[in-house]
C-alpha cells in the first residue's frame, strides 16, 4: 500500500504533451498531477487513446514533456540532455513491453544481459551471475542457451521481465504486458509482477484489464488525456457506451 513516508520516485505537477504536426496541435496529455512513491504498484487505466502509454513513456524518460514540472528520484528532468536520460533509465528503470522487443538472434541470456552492456562498473563474472539471477527469478534459468523463437510467447515475457530486472532498478515499467498473451500465461506473468512487488520494488503498469488492475495498489484512471477519478471515469464510460448502443440501434445523437 501507499506509505506516505516513502520516497517518491516519480513526482508530476501539471505536466502535459503537446503534439505539433504542421499547423495542428494535439493535446495528448493535459495537466497530469501524479505521484508514484517507492514501493508502490500503480496500475494506469483508460480507454484506447486516452494517453496511457505517452504518460508510462514520461515517466520512464523515453519522452520529455511539453510543459510542468517532471521529478524523478527528487530531481527536476527539466532540460536534461538525451545521453544523460539514457544513462538515468539504463540504471534507474526496467522496461516491460506488450510485444517483447527480444532479439532473435541473441541467446535468452544475451538477451537478458543487454541492460548491462552500458554499465562499466560491472565486469564479467558479476554480469553473469545477475542474468543467472534474474532468469532464475522467473523461473526461466533453464532455457538460458535457448533462443527467443524456441519459446512461447509466454516464456518470452518472461524473459523480457528478466532483462527489465537485471539491473535491479528503482522502478519497473510495464506497458500492457498481458496484451500479447492468452489468460494462463497472462496470469503467471502478473504473478511474476506481483512477486517483484511483494519484495519492495516499485511497479507502474499500464493495462485494460480490471482484472489485473485491481492487483495494484491503486489505480490512476485516465480520460481524454487528463487524470480523473474513478466516478468520473465511470460515469463517462457509462456515457459513452450508452451512445455507441444508441449508434448501433441507428439512432442519432443529434
Amino acid at each position: 500500500m501507499q506509505a506516505p513516508d516513502r520516497p517518491v520516485i516519480v513526482e508530476m505537477r501539471g505536466v502535459g504533451k503537446v503534439l505539433q504536426t504542421g499547423s495542428v496541435e494535439t493535446h495528448v496529455l493535459t495537466d497530469i498531477h501524479l505521484s508514484v512513491r517507492a514501493g508502490e504498484f500503480v496500475a494506469i487505466g483508460g480507454p484506447s487513446g486516452c494517453g496511457k502509454t505517452t504518460l508510462l513513456s514520461l515517466m520512464g524518460l523515453l519522452d520529455v514533456p511539453s510543459y510542468g514540472d517532471f521529478r524523478f528520484a527528487g530531481e527536476s528532468m527539466r532540460g536534461l540532455g538525451r545521453a544523460e536520460r539514457s544513462r538515468l533509465r539504463n540504471q534507474h528503470i526496467g522496461f516491460v513491453f506488450q510485444s517483447f522487443n527480444l532479439i532473435d538472434d541473441l541467446t535468452v541470456a544475451d538477451n537478458v544481459a543487454l541492460p548491462l552492456a552500458y554499465r562499466k562498473d560491472i565486469g564479467w563474472r558479476e554480469r553473469t551471475r545477475m542474468v543467472a539471477s534474474a532468469l532464475a527469478s522467473v523461473d526461466m534459468a533453464h532455457r538460458m542457451r535457448h533462443f527467443p523463437t524456441q519459446l512461447s510467447g509466454g516464456q518470452q515475457q518472461r524473459v523480457a521481465v528478466a532483462r527489465a530486472l537485471v539491473g535491479d532498478p528503482a522502478i519497473l515499467l510495464a506497458d500492457e504486458p498481458t496484451g500479447n498473451l492468452d489468460l494462463r500465461n497472462g496470469e503467471i506473468v502478473m504473478g511474476l509482477l506481483a512477486r517483484q512487488h511483494a519484495a519492495g520494488r516499485t511497479v507502474c503498469m499500464v493495462t485494460h484489464d480490471d482484472r489485473f488492475a485491481a492487483m495494484a495498489d491503486r489505480t490512476v484512471r485516465l480520460l481524454d488525456g487528463r487524470v480523473v477519478d474513478e466516478s468520473t471515469f465511470q460515469q463517462l464510460r457509462s456515457e459513452s457506451e450508452s451512445g455507441l448502443e444508441a449508434l448501433r440501434a441507428g439512432d442519432t445523437l443529434w
